[in-house]
């Protein structure tokens, strides 16, 4: 294997190998797909107590505005999302999406606000190319700086608080998408209560140096396993979240993604800071005007996961195309196969019946309201 294709490893790696994970490639990182419980024993255990997940492979980075101010940075990231980034408060964070001029999806991302500061979290899978795009496209005198030297932990679960708390009292006063710079015993964190399972949770910055002193001390509590990328990705999907390349990625909008939430009444037609960012026209348009196609929840008949990129039916014989799975696979809390994929507006309402192509064979899915389990935060 030469340096191009050299897998990174992230500060928790050797704990990894010791735990006995099973390691994979993933976005240019070698990382835990499972442990010796394995997929299925692992999404049911962070369903019911509280699994400790390595996400250091993806991006931290922080943005300060040459004049020091928060009102300076916010406008400038507002440049590039369509997301109200002036009215985040102290302390809190929102989920926002990097857009390009034809309105598609660069990326999606986590902000937040601490002081006069904004910390992104990025895709391990698009880290570099969004990097790029902000050094290129924020106003000059944005300075952009790229935390290599911090892991990123989640922890979630119902008895995530609990587990904690252990180690600071003052995570149980944090509400869904809070964040504090919290002491950890003796490891400084920044802590955000927020995570991609669909549970309650939190997100865990702290110097890569202490990554594996902190997941020791909560692995060692008894609610707290570890969960590799197999289960995250089931979690995701029971919750009917975005996985970015799959159910998202440059040939989607938001609109026709099922994401418009994320879009403030303040930055659409009409709000005070309306447009102003890649891909407004369309993206504007859109949200006033409807689009053609939509993400949707699906639900396979029969126990056969359908998974992506099985292409979508509107009949059992296969003779008009509609649309495409986006990601699909076994929802352990659901007890059966669950699906996303496109299918036109028409036919997004709940119940709709669809067909999906799988080994020459047109297997029967209704369109299902997401998530596919009810989400748990904390508000």
């Amino acid at each position: 294997m030469n340096d191009q294709t050299q897998l990174k490893r992230t500060p928790l790696y050797d704990l990894h190998v010791s735990l006995g994970a099973k390691m994979v490639p993933f976005a240019g990182y070698d990382m835990p797909v499972q442990y010796p419980a394995g997929v299925l024993k692992e999404h049911v255990h962070t369903r019911a107590a509280a699994g400790l997940f390595d996400v250091s492979h993806m991006g931290q980075v922080e943005l300060i505005a040459a004049s020091r101010t928060y009102e300076d940075a916010a406008r400038a990231l507002e440049t590039l999302v369509p997301v109200d980034i002036l009215g985040l408060k102290h302390g809190r964070q929102r989920y926002g999406f990097f857009t390009d001029d034809k309105g598609g999806i660069l990326d999606d991302l986590m902000i937040t606000r601490l002081g006069e500061r904004l910390l992104v979290v990025i895709n391990a899978g698009c880290k570099d190319s969004d990097i790029a795009h902000m050094r290129a496209k924020l106003p000059d005198g944005v300075q952009v700086f790229v935390h290599d030297d911090r892991a990123l932990l989640a922890l979630q679960g119902p008895k995530a608080e609990e587990v904690l708390a252990a180690l600071s009292s003052d995570v149980a006063f944090m509400k869904f998408m809070d964040v504090r710079e919290v002491s950890l015993g003796d490891i400084s964190a920044i802590v955000s209560r927020t995570g991609y399972s669909g549970e309650d949770g939190f997100e865990i910055s702290v110097p890569a140096d202490r990554a594996t002193d902190l997941a020791k001390a909560l692995l060692d509590q008894p609610d707290c396993a570890p969960i590799g990328l197999g289960a995250r990705d089931s979690l995701r999907l029971e919750a009917g979240l975005c996985l970015y390349g799959n159910d998202i990625d440059t040939t989607t909008s938001p609109i026709e993604a099922s994401i418009e939430w994320g879009i403030q009444k303040v930055r659409r037609t009409g709000g005070a800071r309306a447009g102003g960012f890649p891909g407004a026209t369309r993206i504007l348009g859109e949200l006033e005007n409807g689009v053609s196609r939509r993400r949707v929840g699906l639900k396979p008949e029969g126990k056969a996961p359908v998974r992506p990129p099985a292409k979508l039916f509107a009949d059992a014989e296969g003779k008009t195309e509609i649309g495409h799975v986006s990601s699909g696979g076994f929802g352990p809390s659901v007890e059966g196969p669950v699906a996303m994929g496109y299918v036109p507006t028409e036919m997004a309402v709940p119940g709709t019946q669809v067909f999906a192509e799988v080994r020459g064979r047109f297997l029967s899915l209704t369109v299902t309201a997401l998530p596919f389990v009810t989400t748990t935060y904390k508000r």
